[in-house]
C-alpha cells in the first residue's frame, strides 16, 4: 500500500467529520479547476477537497523533504496536519489570492512547528535529488563558473551540505525560490515577510552560498 494512500486514509479516518468518502480521492475529473474554485467548492461539498490534496500532497510533501531530514513516516505527519489546518481554516482563506502560497505556509509553518515539539531529532535541511540541486547550480552558473570537470553527482552532494551550512532564513529563500521555484510575491506571502525584504534575503543567501562555494572548491 503506497504511502500517499495511507495519508489519505489516516486523513480521513481523523477527519470523519469532514465527511470525504476516501474512493474519491480517485476519480478521474475530466474538467480541471483553478485552486480557488476547488476551495469555494469545498465550502459547499467537503467530499471537493479531495482534489485539492491530491493536487498538492507531493508538491508540500517535497517541500517538507526540503526543509527538514525527517523520515518518510515524520514527513506523512506533517503534510496530515498541514491539510487538517488547511481545510480546518479554508473559510479564512482570501479568494482573491493565491491558495498555492497560502497552503506553502500553513505547510512551513506545520513543520516548525513538528521541529520544535521533537527538538531531539535530526531535523538538518536539505533532503533533495541531484536534479533539483543540478538546476540550483546552473542559475547560479551565470555568475560563477563552476567547474565543468566535477562530477555532477559530486557537486550535487556539495551544494546540499552547503545549503545546509546557511542561516536558516537564507535557506528559507534559497529553497523556495531556487527550488520550489516561487516567485517574490509567493515567497513574500510564504514567509509573511515584505518583498523588499525578501530580496534582500535572497541577495545576501547567493552572496552566501558563493563564498562558500569558493571555499569548498565548487565554483572557481
Amino acid at each position: 500500500m503506497s504511502s500517499a494512500y495511507l495519508l489519505k486514509e489516516i486523513f480521513y479516518q481523523k477527519c470523519s467529520n469532514i465527511l470525504i468518502d476516501p474512493p474519491y480521492f480517485y476519480m478521474n475529473q475530466n474538467t480541471r479547476k483553478t485552486d480557488e474554485q476547488l476551495v469555494a467548492a469545498s465550502l459547499k461539498d467537503k467530499n471537493t477537497f479531495a482534489e485539492l490534496v491530491q493536487r498538492y500532497e507531493q508538491k508540500l510533501s517535497r517541500y517538507i523533504k526540503r526543509l527538514t531530514n525527517l523520515n518518510s513516516q515524520s514527513v506523512e505527519d506533517i503534510l496530515q496536519e498541514a491539510f487538517i489546518k488547511i481545510y480546518k481554516n479554508l473559510n479564512n482563506f482570501d479568494p482573491t489570492l493565491s491558495f498555492s502560497s497560502w497552503a506553502y505556509r500553513i505547510t512551513h509553518n506545520e513543520t516548525l512547528n513538528y521541529i520544535r515539539k521533537h527538538k531531539n531529532r535530526n531535523t538538518t535541511p536539505l533532503e533533495t535529488d541531484n536534479k533539483d540541486l543540478a538546476n540550483l547550480i546552473d542559475i547560479l552558473e551565470s555568475d560563477t563558473n563552476i567547474e565543468a570537470e566535477v562530477a555532477q553527482k559530486e557537486i550535487a552532494k556539495k551544494v546540499r551540505l552547503l545549503i545546509k551550512k546557511l542561516p536558516k532564513k537564507y535557506r528559507d529563500v534559497i529553497i523556495l525560490y531556487y527550488l520550489e521555484e516561487k516567485e517574490y510575491s509567493e515567497i513574500s506571502d510564504i514567509l509573511k515577510k515584505p518583498m523588499g525584504t525578501i530580496a534582500t534575503l535572497l541577495n545576501r543567501a547567493k552572496s552566501k552560498f558563493k563564498t562558500l562555494a569558493l571555499k569548498h572548491n565548487i565554483v572557481t
